[in-house]
């Protein structure tokens, strides 16, 4: 079954936490993969919804973008796109986010070497997705992991229930951030496949050919 007349929700990028009007916390999701699974899906004929952190990538044809920057402000906008039929949760989403934004730049002090930063917990957007009573048919989740992906992917697919998961390690040249490449491991209930290595414009595609093979079940 192709995606033509579909809806499909996707979320790319990373998220920055601002510290005060100067800093952020971030990380070094450049968007590549999200963006491409988002130029995919347009391309099978489906409506397709971009939601986007901050990254410096051109929309693609047939996609509506939305920009945000938080990982509540990514959050409230997936949310706000639904009802969809799909959503892939490719953003490098921040985990924790200071409590308070300091309305000033934060100076430098004499005698004082150090600065704590008290952080407070991000909305989970692909366990809210997934547990919503407006949930997607198809809901598809990434795990970036340094070591251990497939337990770390398989865990994150039964706590957050979601229907595909896609792993891949980080921190390899060549691979996952700020690459034009990419290696992920597709897990599901009783299956997983290896995709790539591979341009992340074909892996876009591999990954919707497994969404598809979900609609015909």
């Amino acid at each position: 079954m192709s995606l033509a007349g579909a809806r499909v929700v996707v979320s790319a990028g990373p998220t920055y936490e601002d510290l005060d009007p100067v800093r952020f916390i971030g990380n070094r999701s450049s968007g590549k993969m999200g963006f491409a699974i988002a130029a995919a899906a347009a391309r099978r004929g489906a409506e397709t919804v971009l939601v986007a952190g901050p990254v410096h990538l051109p929309t693609p044809p047939g996609v509506t973008r939305i920009d945000v920057r938080s990982a509540q402000q990514m959050h409230d906008a997936v949310i706000d796109a639904l009802p969809a039929d799909v959503y892939v949760g490719a953003a490098a989403v921040a985990d924790f986010t200071p409590r308070s934004i300091a309305t000033d730049k934060i100076k430098k002090e004499a005698g004082r070497d150090t600065l704590v930063l008290e952080l407070v917990r991000t909305p989970d957007i692909l366990a809210a997705v997934a547990s919503t009573p407006r949930r997607p048919r198809v809901v598809v989740g990434f795990a970036a992991e340094t070591t251990d992906v497939a337990r770390h992917a398989r865990d994150k697919l039964q706590r957050k229930r979601v229907d595909l998961v896609a792993a891949n390690r980080v921190g390899v040249a060549g691979s996952g951030f700020e690459s034009d490449d990419n290696a992920l491991t597709v897990y599901w209930n009783d299956g997983e496949r290896a995709l790539g290595p591979a341009p992340k414009t074909t892996l876009a595609d591999d990954l919707l050919d497994l969404v598809e093979e979900r609609f015909q079940r």
